[in-house]
């Protein structure tokens, strides 16, 4: 190298010099500071109250949707009915799994996203419901809803696995899932034994419009007078087979199913004893079945027939009761409401029977014909018949009183037929009353016969329409009962 370009030592020392200086304040620069102990407490994260309590916030966001549920069917402004009691308290669930959603979200370290399907699920099926199920989209969703819940179900049951910690699963959790997937089944159950059902079991009469809705109205057999039997309480027409094919070998008879019963549509407004009367003449009206008429009730249904005795005593010619319940004396209670809070809880439960429930209740329809049998089981487990036999149970107490207004019967043949097994002393007492409302009265007592059995049984009813029979002879021959 040419001495031009070779450095000076003056240069080269300071160079050097420059070197030392840059790398002993490198040193000091990343030479680490003595933390004090109070500034590191101060860094550490402020913890939230409720992180890691999930368990809290699961049970909270479940108890928070079932107080809205039973807050919003109380209100006495959501109408009372039972689609629409329906689709609040699915709402409100719905509510309730979202809170658990958003809740473990903001206040855990375990979030819940997986809530947020049967959030949007129950949402969606409470907006349905209160459409009415008999819309198109509800008719639809009735087949789609079930399968689509379940599967829901089995993946929340994978995500919560793995989100939720072991005893939280285990105790509330799954118990919540386990309910939705039993609704589910019964749910899937439900909708497609009433799809066979109604193929299985087709409407037997006609339907006729009494004002406001339409009731089954069957009639066989020829001669008069004409046989009106008036099932028990929550029973159906078909319960009244036996007596209705014996009755018809020799005269014209016609049963029928109360509103909201059978293949009769559900009707607005309490149905006690005179307002079943007034839709029954009225069916008999529009039928174009002229009275007078020999009138049979069946347990409960004695007190309707006493009732339409009572205020149409020109179109009755004689009555036979059944095992009668017996009216009661004194003034009637005051009438109940469908929209108090009673009858909308008995709303809710009758629309348990939409998950099959009903089905789990036993009957006695065993001894009944093949055909009527399953007609009457078909009959009796929908939700709209459960919703039926609530309201005419709620209505008993002022039926009772009703019937009662039938003080004399003006000397027409009345035979009181009895069960002789299962009652007291008392309920007999009550039976020979009910024979003094007539001088042209018998009673009988059936020994081996129970309530039940009294019609269902095939022994047991020919006793039954024996009497009914003697009873339209009598009318016909205008001669005592003998």
């Amino acid at each position: 190298m040419s001495s031009a370009t070779r450095p000076s030592g003056t240069q080269t020392d300071g160079i050097e010099k420059e070197r030392h200086d840059e790398g002993t304040m490198s040193n000091d620069s990343v030479r680490p500071r003595a933390v004090r102990p109070l500034e590191v407490e101060r860094a550490k994260p402020v913890q939230a109250p409720f992180r890691g309590r999930i368990a809290l916030i699961i049970a909270a966001s479940m108890a928070a949707g079932l107080v809205i549920a039973m807050a919003l069917v109380a209100a006495p402004f959501i109408p009372a009915r039972p689609n629409v009691l329906t689709g609040v308290v699915l709402l409100a669930f719905a509510l309730g799994w979202a809170l658990l959603t958003i809740l473990s979200l903001q206040l855990s370290d375990q979030p819940q996203r997986w809530a947020a399907a049967p959030a949007v699920f129950l949402t969606v099926a409470g907006l349905i419901a209160l459409l009415g199920p008999d819309t198109v989209v509800g008719e639809g969703f009735r087949w789609v809803w079930p399968p689509l819940l379940l599967v829901i179900v089995v993946w929340s049951i994978t995500r919560a696995r793995r989100r939720a910690p072991r005893r939280a699963r285990r105790w509330m959790v799954y118990p919540l899932l386990a309910v939705l997937a039993l609704s589910a089944i019964g749910g899937g159950y439900e909708t497609v034994r009433e799809s066979i059902d109604a193929a299985a079991y087709p409407m037997p009469g006609q339907l006729i419009d009494v004002g406001g809705h339409r009731l089954h109205l069957n009639c066989t057999g020829s001669g008069s007078p004409t046989v009106i039997l008036e099932p028990g309480l929550g029973e159906v027409s078909a319960g009244m087979a036996w007596v209705a094919a014996d009755v018809a070998q020799d005269s014209q008879v016609c049963v029928y199913d109360r509103a909201g019963r059978g293949w009769s549509d559900a009707a607005d407004g309490p149905q006690d004893a005179v307002q079943t009367a007034t839709d029954l003449h009225r069916l008999l009206n529009q039928a174009h079945i002229p009275g007078p008429y020999v009138l049979a009730g069946h347990s409960f249904g004695g007190l309707y027939v006493l009732s339409f005795a009572a205020q149409y005593p020109d179109q009755v010619a004689g009555m036979v009761l059944l095992d009668s319940t017996s009216p009661a004396a004194g003034p009637a209670p005051a009438a109940t409401r469908s929209d108090d809070f009673a009858g909308r809880i008995s709303m809710l439960v009758a629309a348990t029977a939409n998950l099959g429930v009903a089905h789990l209740l036993g009957d006695s329809y065993d001894s009944l014909p093949p055909q009527s049998r399953g007609e009457a089981r078909a009959s009796v487990s929908t939700a709209r018949s459960v919703q039926s036999f609530i309201n005419e149970f709620r209505e008993g107490a002022a039926a009772t009183h009703q019937a009662a207004t039938l003080v004399d019967f003006a000397g027409k043949p009345l035979i009181v037929i009895t069960a002789g097994r299962g009652h007291d002393g008392s309920w007999m007492a009550a039976q020979d009353k009910l024979v003094a409302l007539s001088s042209n009265s018998q009673h009988r007592v059936v020994a081996d016969a129970t309530h039940p059995s009294l019609v269902l049984d095939q022994t047991d009813a020919a006793a039954a329409s024996k009497g009914i029979r003697d009873v339209v002879a009598a009318v016909r021959s205008s001669r005592p009962l003998e």
